[in-house]
Protein backbone atom coordinates (compact mmCIF):
# COMPACT_ATOMS: atom_id res chain seq x y z
CA UNK A 1 0.00 0.00 0.00
CA UNK A 2 1.38 3.19 -0.92
CA UNK A 3 2.69 5.57 2.14
CA UNK A 4 -0.22 8.49 2.42
CA UNK A 5 2.33 10.85 2.50
CA UNK A 6 3.75 10.45 -0.73
CA UNK A 7 1.74 11.22 -3.17
CA UNK A 8 1.97 10.12 -7.03
CA UNK A 9 -0.05 11.83 -9.45
CA UNK A 10 -0.56 10.95 -13.04
CA UNK A 11 -0.98 14.17 -15.19
CA UNK A 12 -0.66 13.16 -19.03
CA UNK A 13 2.85 12.25 -19.73
CA UNK A 14 4.04 13.34 -16.60
CA UNK A 15 4.49 11.78 -13.42
CA UNK A 16 4.81 14.05 -10.28
CA UNK A 17 6.19 12.57 -6.27
CA UNK A 18 5.58 14.70 -3.53
CA UNK A 19 8.11 14.13 -0.59
CA UNK A 20 7.22 14.89 2.78
CA UNK A 21 9.63 16.75 4.83
CA UNK A 22 12.52 14.28 3.23
CA UNK A 23 15.65 14.53 5.03
CA UNK A 24 19.54 13.58 4.54
CA UNK A 25 20.68 12.13 8.11
CA UNK A 26 24.67 12.27 6.75
CA UNK A 27 25.81 15.52 5.18
CA UNK A 28 29.28 17.36 4.76
CA UNK A 29 28.57 21.17 4.03
CA UNK A 30 32.09 22.07 4.74
CA UNK A 31 32.74 25.94 5.59
CA UNK A 32 33.67 29.30 3.78
CA UNK A 33 33.79 29.39 0.05
CA UNK A 34 32.77 25.70 -0.22
CA UNK A 35 29.76 25.85 1.84
CA UNK A 36 28.10 28.79 0.32
CA UNK A 37 28.48 27.02 -3.31
CA UNK A 38 27.06 23.77 -1.77
CA UNK A 39 24.82 24.63 1.12
CA UNK A 40 21.97 25.31 -1.86
CA UNK A 41 21.73 22.38 -3.59
CA UNK A 42 20.77 20.75 -0.41
CA UNK A 43 18.72 23.20 0.87
CA UNK A 44 16.82 23.09 -2.59
CA UNK A 45 15.30 19.53 -2.23
CA UNK A 46 15.73 18.85 2.09
CA UNK A 47 13.83 20.46 5.09
CA UNK A 48 16.96 19.36 6.98
CA UNK A 49 19.97 17.44 6.93
CA UNK A 50 22.37 15.97 9.97
CA UNK A 51 25.94 18.52 9.55
CA UNK A 52 28.93 16.23 10.40
CA UNK A 53 31.40 18.37 12.32
CA UNK A 54 34.94 16.87 10.67
CA UNK A 55 36.07 20.32 9.65
CA UNK A 56 39.85 22.50 11.05
CA UNK A 57 39.31 22.85 13.95
CA UNK A 58 36.49 20.64 14.11
CA UNK A 59 33.00 21.59 15.70
CA UNK A 60 33.85 20.71 19.46
CA UNK A 61 33.24 23.36 21.57
CA UNK A 62 29.86 25.84 21.82
CA UNK A 63 31.71 28.71 20.48
CA UNK A 64 32.81 26.71 17.55
CA UNK A 65 29.20 25.21 17.19
CA UNK A 66 27.71 28.80 18.15
CA UNK A 67 29.61 30.32 14.78
CA UNK A 68 29.22 26.66 12.50
CA UNK A 69 25.70 27.04 13.23
CA UNK A 70 24.92 31.02 12.09
CA UNK A 71 27.53 30.34 8.90
CA UNK A 72 25.01 26.98 7.89
CA UNK A 73 21.93 29.21 8.18
CA UNK A 74 22.91 32.18 6.23
CA UNK A 75 24.67 30.08 3.04
CA UNK A 76 20.89 27.94 3.19
CA UNK A 77 18.81 30.69 2.93
CA UNK A 78 16.01 31.33 1.80
CA UNK A 79 15.18 27.81 1.58
CA UNK A 80 13.02 25.95 4.39
CA UNK A 81 15.43 23.84 5.76
CA UNK A 82 16.66 22.73 9.32
CA UNK A 83 20.20 22.19 9.79
CA UNK A 84 20.64 19.21 12.79
CA UNK A 85 24.37 20.15 13.96
CA UNK A 86 26.66 17.32 15.59
CA UNK A 87 29.85 17.81 17.56
CA UNK A 88 32.64 16.14 17.29
CA UNK A 89 33.42 13.54 19.88
CA UNK A 90 36.15 14.04 22.56
CA UNK A 91 35.61 13.63 26.21
CA UNK A 92 32.81 16.13 27.09
CA UNK A 93 31.66 16.97 31.11
CA UNK A 94 28.37 17.90 31.60
CA UNK A 95 27.95 21.37 31.82
CA UNK A 96 29.41 21.20 28.35
CA UNK A 97 26.60 18.79 27.05
CA UNK A 98 24.02 20.49 29.04
CA UNK A 99 24.79 23.59 27.51
CA UNK A 100 24.55 22.21 23.41
CA UNK A 101 22.15 19.97 24.00
CA UNK A 102 19.24 21.73 22.33
CA UNK A 103 21.23 22.95 19.70
CA UNK A 104 22.94 19.59 18.39
CA UNK A 105 20.84 16.04 17.60
CA UNK A 106 23.97 13.99 18.52
CA UNK A 107 27.64 13.60 18.81
CA UNK A 108 29.95 11.95 15.88
CA UNK A 109 32.43 9.51 16.82
CA UNK A 110 35.42 8.98 14.48
CA UNK A 111 38.21 6.64 15.66
CA UNK A 112 41.54 8.38 14.68
CA UNK A 113 42.91 8.66 11.43
CA UNK A 114 40.38 6.48 9.97
CA UNK A 115 38.79 9.29 7.50
CA UNK A 116 39.11 13.00 5.95
CA UNK A 117 39.63 15.20 9.06
CA UNK A 118 39.63 13.20 11.52
CA UNK A 119 43.15 13.07 13.51
CA UNK A 120 41.74 14.58 16.47
CA UNK A 121 39.19 10.97 16.43
CA UNK A 122 39.10 8.49 19.21
CA UNK A 123 42.52 5.89 20.11
CA UNK A 124 41.09 4.50 22.48
CA UNK A 125 37.24 3.64 23.57
CA UNK A 126 37.62 2.52 27.20
CA UNK A 127 38.72 6.43 27.41
CA UNK A 128 35.73 7.72 26.14
CA UNK A 129 33.51 5.66 28.32
CA UNK A 130 32.84 8.81 30.68
CA UNK A 131 31.03 10.96 28.01
CA UNK A 132 28.79 8.56 26.55
CA UNK A 133 27.60 7.83 29.79
CA UNK A 134 26.70 11.23 30.13
CA UNK A 135 24.91 10.90 26.40
CA UNK A 136 23.04 8.00 27.44
CA UNK A 137 21.95 10.06 30.79
CA UNK A 138 20.93 12.93 28.49
CA UNK A 139 19.54 11.44 25.70
CA UNK A 140 22.07 12.80 23.12
CA UNK A 141 22.39 10.10 20.04
CA UNK A 142 25.82 8.66 18.79
CA UNK A 143 27.03 8.98 15.18
CA UNK A 144 29.96 6.67 14.69
CA UNK A 145 32.05 6.42 11.42
CA UNK A 146 32.53 2.63 11.85
CA UNK A 147 35.88 1.11 10.45
CA UNK A 148 39.13 -0.21 12.21
CA UNK A 149 42.56 0.36 10.28
CA UNK A 150 42.69 -3.07 8.87
CA UNK A 151 42.62 -3.92 4.87
CA UNK A 152 40.13 -1.80 3.49
CA UNK A 153 37.49 -3.92 2.24
CA UNK A 154 37.46 -5.78 5.97
CA UNK A 155 37.61 -2.34 8.10
CA UNK A 156 33.57 -2.00 8.84
CA UNK A 157 33.11 -5.99 9.76
CA UNK A 158 35.95 -5.59 11.99
CA UNK A 159 34.02 -2.45 13.80
CA UNK A 160 30.89 -4.79 14.00
CA UNK A 161 31.94 -6.14 17.45
CA UNK A 162 32.81 -2.50 18.59
CA UNK A 163 29.19 -1.55 17.79
CA UNK A 164 28.04 -4.82 20.02
CA UNK A 165 30.24 -3.60 22.57
CA UNK A 166 28.26 0.06 22.55
CA UNK A 167 24.98 -1.16 22.28
CA UNK A 168 25.42 -4.05 24.94
CA UNK A 169 27.48 -1.59 27.97
CA UNK A 170 24.97 1.51 26.33
CA UNK A 171 21.52 0.04 26.32
CA UNK A 172 19.97 3.46 26.85
CA UNK A 173 22.20 5.06 23.83
CA UNK A 174 20.58 5.56 20.97
CA UNK A 175 23.51 4.28 18.62
CA UNK A 176 23.48 5.37 14.50
CA UNK A 177 25.95 3.16 12.17
CA UNK A 178 26.88 5.71 9.91
CA UNK A 179 27.11 4.77 5.72
CA UNK A 180 27.28 1.29 6.34
CA UNK A 181 28.38 -0.79 3.61
CA UNK A 182 28.03 -4.68 4.35
CA UNK A 183 25.59 -7.21 4.46
CA UNK A 184 27.03 -8.08 7.95
CA UNK A 185 26.10 -4.17 9.21
CA UNK A 186 22.45 -5.09 7.71
CA UNK A 187 22.28 -7.97 9.86
CA UNK A 188 23.15 -5.95 12.74
CA UNK A 189 20.55 -3.89 12.77
CA UNK A 190 17.92 -6.46 13.42
CA UNK A 191 20.12 -7.88 16.29
CA UNK A 192 20.72 -5.05 18.96
CA UNK A 193 17.38 -2.72 19.75
CA UNK A 194 19.53 0.77 20.20
CA UNK A 195 21.10 0.36 16.86
CA UNK A 196 20.17 2.41 13.82
CA UNK A 197 21.64 3.01 10.41
CA UNK A 198 22.55 5.19 7.50
CA UNK A 199 23.02 4.41 4.41
CA UNK A 200 24.02 6.42 1.55
CA UNK A 201 23.13 6.65 -2.14
CA UNK A 202 26.47 5.72 -3.69
CA UNK A 203 26.57 2.59 -1.81
CA UNK A 204 23.37 1.55 -3.06
CA UNK A 205 24.40 2.08 -6.71
CA UNK A 206 28.05 0.85 -6.90
CA UNK A 207 30.85 -1.55 -6.22
CA UNK A 208 34.38 -1.84 -6.08
CA UNK A 209 34.71 -2.69 -9.40
CA UNK A 210 32.88 0.42 -10.51
CA UNK A 211 35.20 2.28 -8.41
CA UNK A 212 38.93 0.33 -9.89
CA UNK A 213 37.51 -2.49 -11.75
CA UNK A 214 38.90 -0.06 -14.98
CA UNK A 215 40.37 2.90 -15.62
CA UNK A 216 40.25 4.25 -11.65
CA UNK A 217 37.09 6.60 -11.22
CA UNK A 218 38.53 8.78 -8.69
CA UNK A 219 35.11 10.87 -7.84
CA UNK A 220 33.70 7.35 -6.87
CA UNK A 221 36.42 7.35 -4.17
CA UNK A 222 35.00 7.04 -0.61
CA UNK A 223 35.54 6.30 3.06
CA UNK A 224 34.23 3.86 3.94
CA UNK A 225 35.35 2.22 0.39
CA UNK A 226 32.16 0.50 -1.82
CA UNK A 227 32.11 -3.43 -1.45
CA UNK A 228 30.97 -6.65 -3.34
CA UNK A 229 28.06 -7.11 -5.19
CA UNK A 230 26.13 -9.01 -2.71
CA UNK A 231 27.08 -6.01 -0.37
CA UNK A 232 25.67 -3.53 -2.44
CA UNK A 233 22.55 -6.04 -2.83
CA UNK A 234 21.84 -6.22 0.71
CA UNK A 235 21.88 -2.61 1.34
CA UNK A 236 19.36 -1.92 -1.82
CA UNK A 237 17.28 -4.85 -0.51
CA UNK A 238 16.93 -2.96 3.37
CA UNK A 239 16.43 0.67 1.50
CA UNK A 240 13.52 -0.66 -0.49
CA UNK A 241 12.02 -2.81 1.45
CA UNK A 242 12.55 -0.33 3.78
CA UNK A 243 13.75 -1.53 6.90
CA UNK A 244 12.59 0.39 9.65
CA UNK A 245 15.90 0.91 11.19
CA UNK A 246 17.58 2.31 7.96
CA UNK A 247 17.60 5.91 7.09
CA UNK A 248 19.13 8.19 4.09
CA UNK A 249 22.36 9.50 4.84
CA UNK A 250 24.29 10.52 1.75
CA UNK A 251 27.72 11.15 3.10
CA UNK A 252 27.72 14.09 0.22
CA UNK A 253 31.29 15.22 0.39
CA UNK A 254 32.34 18.27 -1.68
CA UNK A 255 36.03 18.38 -2.57
CA UNK A 256 37.41 20.30 -4.98
CA UNK A 257 38.53 18.90 -8.75
CA UNK A 258 42.30 19.31 -8.10
CA UNK A 259 42.25 17.37 -4.46
CA UNK A 260 39.92 14.36 -6.58
CA UNK A 261 42.17 14.21 -9.48
CA UNK A 262 45.51 13.76 -8.08
CA UNK A 263 48.16 11.48 -6.50
CA UNK A 264 46.63 11.46 -3.13
CA UNK A 265 42.93 11.52 -4.19
CA UNK A 266 40.50 12.84 -1.43
CA UNK A 267 37.95 10.23 -0.02
CA UNK A 268 34.11 11.76 -0.86
CA UNK A 269 30.87 11.48 -3.15
CA UNK A 270 29.43 14.49 -4.33
CA UNK A 271 25.94 13.07 -4.47
CA UNK A 272 24.45 16.62 -3.04
CA UNK A 273 22.84 18.16 -6.54
CA UNK A 274 21.55 14.38 -7.66
CA UNK A 275 19.98 12.99 -4.15
CA UNK A 276 16.25 12.62 -4.57
CA UNK A 277 16.04 12.53 -8.43
CA UNK A 278 18.12 9.63 -8.67
CA UNK A 279 17.11 8.07 -5.55
CA UNK A 280 13.42 8.63 -7.02
CA UNK A 281 14.74 7.05 -10.39
CA UNK A 282 16.55 3.49 -8.43
CA UNK A 283 12.99 3.09 -6.46
CA UNK A 284 10.70 3.95 -9.64
CA UNK A 285 13.53 1.06 -11.02
CA UNK A 286 12.41 -1.28 -9.10
CA UNK A 287 8.93 -0.78 -8.62
CA UNK A 288 8.77 0.91 -5.19
CA UNK A 289 8.29 4.91 -5.29
CA UNK A 290 5.75 4.21 -2.77
CA UNK A 291 7.87 2.94 -0.12
CA UNK A 292 10.91 6.06 -0.97
CA UNK A 293 8.95 8.49 1.92
CA UNK A 294 9.77 6.21 4.66
CA UNK A 295 13.36 6.18 3.60
CA UNK A 296 14.18 9.50 3.03
CA UNK A 297 12.16 10.66 6.16
CA UNK A 298 9.54 9.06 8.52
CA UNK A 299 12.37 6.54 9.72
CA UNK A 300 14.27 9.32 10.31
CA UNK A 301 11.90 11.48 12.01
CA UNK A 302 10.84 8.60 14.15
CA UNK A 303 14.47 7.64 14.97
CA UNK A 304 15.27 10.98 15.93
CA UNK A 305 12.22 12.30 17.39
CA UNK A 306 12.82 15.46 15.12
CA UNK A 307 9.65 17.69 13.59
CA UNK A 308 10.99 19.50 10.82
CA UNK A 309 8.70 22.52 9.82
CA UNK A 310 6.38 21.86 7.25
CA UNK A 311 7.58 21.50 3.76
CA UNK A 312 6.58 19.42 0.45
CA UNK A 313 9.44 18.80 -2.14
CA UNK A 314 8.15 17.99 -5.61
CA UNK A 315 9.85 16.30 -8.26
CA UNK A 316 8.71 15.39 -11.69
CA UNK A 317 9.41 12.84 -14.37
CA UNK A 318 11.18 15.41 -16.38
CA UNK A 319 14.82 14.19 -17.76
CA UNK A 320 17.76 16.64 -17.66
CA UNK A 321 21.70 16.48 -17.90
CA UNK A 322 23.74 16.45 -14.16
CA UNK A 323 26.34 19.42 -14.29
CA UNK A 324 30.08 18.59 -15.47
CA UNK A 325 30.63 20.73 -12.22
CA UNK A 326 29.10 22.54 -9.69
CA UNK A 327 31.86 25.48 -9.34
CA UNK A 328 35.33 23.63 -9.21
CA UNK A 329 33.66 19.82 -7.59
CA UNK A 330 32.37 17.36 -9.52
CA UNK A 331 29.16 15.99 -9.11
CA UNK A 332 28.06 11.73 -8.94
CA UNK A 333 26.18 11.19 -12.53
CA UNK A 334 28.34 13.98 -13.68
CA UNK A 335 27.40 14.44 -17.43
CA UNK A 336 24.60 12.04 -17.73
CA UNK A 337 20.61 12.10 -18.05
CA UNK A 338 18.66 11.72 -15.12
CA UNK A 339 15.12 10.79 -15.65
CA UNK A 340 13.54 12.91 -12.43
CA UNK A 341 14.23 16.53 -11.85
CA UNK A 342 13.20 19.27 -9.11
CA UNK A 343 10.18 20.87 -9.20
CA UNK A 344 11.08 24.54 -8.81
CA UNK A 345 11.56 26.00 -5.43
CA UNK A 346 8.40 28.06 -4.39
Amino acid sequence: MANSNAVLHLKAMMMELALDRPLDMHLHLREGAMLELVAPLSAAQLAGAVIMPNLVPPIDTPARLAQYRAAVAAAAAPYAFTPYHTLFFRAYDEATLNAVRDQIIGIKLYPEGVTTNSAGGVRNLDEAEQTLALMEQLGIPLLVHGESHGFVLDREAEFLPVYRRLATRFPGLTIVMEHITTAAAVALLDELPNLFATVTLHHLLITLDDLAGGLLQPHLFCKPIAKRPGDRQALLGAALRPHPKLMLGSDSAPHPIDAKEAAGCAAGVFSAPVLLPMLAELFERHDALDRLQAFVSDHARRIYAIDPPPRRVMLIREAWRVPDRYGDVVPLAAGQQLMWSLAPFV
